[in-house]
């Protein structure tokens, strides 16, 4: 059984390039347009990894990791964030919020499948 990512994006584009790149990986992939289209999604599901841009609308990235590991069920899920924010004080903000990896756009699709192949739960 392949293991589920979530992906969230408020860009259409990004999310079809990250979904692509993950499914000829083997993952299967949830979409989410923002924070609380997201958090609607994690509805018991087993989600293995999420991938997450910083700036969207509704619910930004870091708002939506810190909700994120408000659930039992999710609390542990690994998180990427996903951004054209290359900044130290978000990035540390990212991290203290519990993001596990920091990828800028525009990435290298492998660069973010390394991460995902070290990162997510068995």
């Amino acid at each position: 059984m392949s293991k589920t990512i979530l992906i969230v994006d408020d860009s259409a584009s990004i999310r079809q390039v990250v979904g692509i790149s993950l499914k000829s990986a083997g993952y299967s992939v949830v979409e989410a347009v923002d924070g609380k289209d997201a958090l609607s999604k994690l509805d018991g599901r087993k989600v293995h990894l999420m991938i997450s841009d910083v700036n969207m609308p509704n619910m930004d990235g870091i708002s939506f990791l810190k909700a994120v590991k408000q659930l039992p069920a999710y609390k542990f899920t690994p998180v990427i964030m996903l951004t054209t924010e290359a900044g130290e004080a978000r990035k540390q903000e990212g991290q203290a919020a519990g993001a596990r990896a920091w990828i800028v756009k525009p990435f290298q699709p492998a660069q973010m499948l390394n991460a995902v192949s070290k990162l997510i739960l068995p």
